[in-house]
């Protein structure tokens, strides 16, 4: 067994908390589905999140979720001229048997063109 990183990101209309968890959770349990996990397997995760999203931290969408042994930091993201606004950005570090293309990235919403170069799991696949 070895660890690899999974990243993730969602995008959120307004700097609310209410929205952030919901976003934090929607794209943290699509991961855990996508690369069907379980919290066992998760050994930490950092979150990330632009300068203009500030009413809570995205962890505590994991908290809420059940993955309270699991080591959480949240940061913020560097603000780089022209980046995507109102972002949250996950990199779980999980221990598994997977290869690293048998990995699956999530990225919804207005995040979903940072990284249109790492292979989407279809619909299909995920049933």
């Amino acid at each position: 067994m070895m660890v690899r990183g999974i990243r993730g990101a969602i995008t959120v209309k307004e700097d609310n908390a209410e929205e952030i968890l919901q976003a934090t959770t929607e794209v943290l349990e699509e991961i855990i589905k996508q690369n069907d996990l379980n919290i066992q397997q998760i050994a930490s995760i950092i979150f990330t999140a632009t300068a203009d999203i500030k009413s809570v931290f995205p962890a505590q969408a994991a908290r809420l979720m059940g993955l309270n042994m699991v080591p959480l930091m949240c940061a913020q993201e560097i603000e780089v001229p022209g980046s995507l606004p109102l972002c949250i950005r996950l990199l779980l570090y999980v221990n598994t048997d997977k290869e690293q293309d048998e990995i699956y990235h999530v990225f919804l919403k207005d995040a979903a063109k940072l990284r249109t170069d790492l292979p989407r799991r279809s619909d299909a696949e995920t049933k």
